[in-house]
């Protein structure tokens, strides 16, 4: 049974720094993608990063150049390293995998961003 965990979400002022982990237990097959989306109140989830397990990266336009996405295989984790951030980036970030066909989400982190 595959978990995600997610922490580091939190209150910050705007142009503050948070950090998000991702902790993935389970059996999991080594080539996967990680990666962390979020839904803000009265919207769809969007995508904000992914990474593959070879370390390709892909942004939405939104947080490119202040979202840096990264990831320990070894310890089957994901980061999200948020700076510069904006009330339009309040959210709940929930981190994902994708093996093949399947699909797992975390419970979610709630970030705040106060202006």
């Amino acid at each position: 049974q595959v978990q995600l965990v997610e922490s580091g979400g939190g209150l910050v002022q705007a142009g503050g720094s948070l950090r998000l982990s991702c902790a993935a237990s389970g059996s999991i097959f080594r080539h996967n993608v990680m990666g962390w989306y979020r839904q803000a109140p009265g919207k769809q989830r969007e995508l904000v990063a992914v990474i593959t397990s070879d370390g390709s990266t892909n942004y939405a336009n939104s947080v490119k150049g202040r979202f840096t996405i990264s990831r320990d295989s070894d310890k089957k984790t994901v980061y999200l390293q948020m700076n510069s951030l904006k009330s339009e980036d309040t959210a709940v970030y929930y981190c994902n995998l994708m093996v093949v066909t399947m699909n797992y989400w975390g419970k979610g982190t709630v970030v705040t961003v106060s202006s």
